[in-house]
């Protein structure tokens, strides 16, 4: 993110409202593919042919069966020919946009998991500028929920990552590197190289990240 934030390759992508309703967590984002796609009159088949995914890859995550990370997000973005960040917009402001705490606290987050469906709480993303047209940066507030799965699976994809870290203990595996950060500290580093961002051992985080990916 500095997931989109989403922000990268390992987070699965799914709309969180406040209340516990897990059956529409991720409506928001197959929707909108599936939406843009017929409205450019092509075909799944088409999609999988641009972006390299398979057809039933695509079927999967616009029927809501599949939550997608920030990897097929972006080949699937690209091939629909939109910004990564149209699949979280909520309106298209021009101008600058101000994020209130009050509201990023009331607004719905959007939760990321690198495993199954039912890890989807590892990280939740609360977005800082969803209603700005045209960004090719995605900034996040981010709770870094502890995880039991010490088994990470590393991924990339293009762009650059900065991360500060507000409170807590966070670890970053960085190709054949890791990385500890506390409170204070901050990395900046590429995404093309494989890593995972996630609590250290047995530690949660509150995090600022930027996410950016040229489109």
């Amino acid at each position: 993110m500095v997931l989109i934030l989403y922000f990268c390759t390992h987070f699965y992508l799914t709309k969180r409202p406040s209340h516990n309703m897990a059956s529409t967590n991720n409506t928001i984002v197959g929707a909108k593919i599936k939406g843009l796609r017929e409205s450019k009159n092509l075909s799944t088949e088409e999609i999988a042919e641009r972006s390299g995914l398979s057809v039933s890859q695509i079927e999967s995550i616009e029927n809501e069966q599949y939550l997608p990370s920030l990897g097929p997000l972006i080949k699937i973005a690209r091939a629909l020919g939109v910004r990564l960040g149209t699949f979280l917009d909520d309106n298209d402001a021009l101008g600058p946009v101000v994020c209130r705490a009050e509201e990023r606290e009331r607004d719905s987050s959007i939760s990321f998991s690198n495993d199954t469906a039912s890890a989807r709480k590892h990280m939740e993303y609360h977005p800082l500028a969803k209603q700005k047209a045209g960004r090719h940066m995605e900034p996040f507030i981010i709770d870094v929920q502890p995880s039991e799965n010490a088994d990470f699976t590393l991924s990339a994809h293009e762009g650059e990552e900065f991360i500060y870290v507000m409170s807590g203990e966070l670890e970053i595996e960085y190709g054949k590197e890791k990385y500890t950060l506390k409170e204070g500290d901050s990395i900046f580093y590429d995404s093309i190289v494989k890593h995972h961002v996630h609590g250290a051992p047995g530690k949660s985080a509150k995090i600022l990240a930027v996410v950016y990916i040229p489109f």
